[in-house]
């Protein structure tokens, strides 16, 4: 699916325009006037259309004039997971981002996708995280319980249709 973005003026005598890339932007942009014939100078750019984790992205990160390249780039060359931990780091755990710089792998964020915490406190046990527990004792344990203390340090969040639980490192 192509990602379409929306070029909003400030200048409330011009009208917008549809664009799929940086450089259609920067073609679309320098021809633009507004209803006096002069040059529009700046505008607001909106997600109009795209995959939804690509939404979120732009939500979470911005899309701004100097990043359009990034962003586009972003969305067509980062994979599912890397979008999911960019999303994550810096619209949940508060990590700064800067597109030229930062690595999206860099971020320390353990995700854990289709597991509700209940879920993650059951697939902890059976790892071993807690310890050996004895099979004849496994029926006993109270999964709430260790998911209310797993939620001190994993929250349980939807990005773009996906429940994933995560912990900001």
């Amino acid at each position: 699916m192509k990602t379409v973005l929306y070029a909003q003026p400030y200048d409330l005598s011009a009208v917008g325009f549809f664009f799929e890339s940086a450089e259609e932007y920067g073609t679309k942009a320098r021809a633009l006037l507004n209803a006096h014939g002069q040059p529009v100078e700046e505008f607001e750019i909106q997600f109009i259309d795209g995959e939804a984790i690509d939404a979120a992205l732009a939500v979470v990160l911005g899309i701004y004039i100097p990043q359009l390249a990034a962003f586009f780039e972003a969305v067509e060359t980062w994979d599912e997971n890397q979008k999911l931990r960019a999303i994550i780091a810096v619209g949940e755990c508060g990590y700064d981002f800067d597109w030229a710089t930062v690595d999206p792998d860099s971020f320390d964020v353990d995700i854990f996708e289709g597991l509700r915490l209940r879920d993650l406190a059951e697939q902890f046990v059976d790892e071993g995280l807690f310890g050996e527990v004895p099979e004849r004792l496994a029926f006993y344990l109270d999964y709430g319980a260790i998911a209310r203390d797993l939620a001190m340090d994993y929250t349980q969040t939807e990005i773009a249709g996906r429940t994933l639980v995560y912990r900001c490192g």
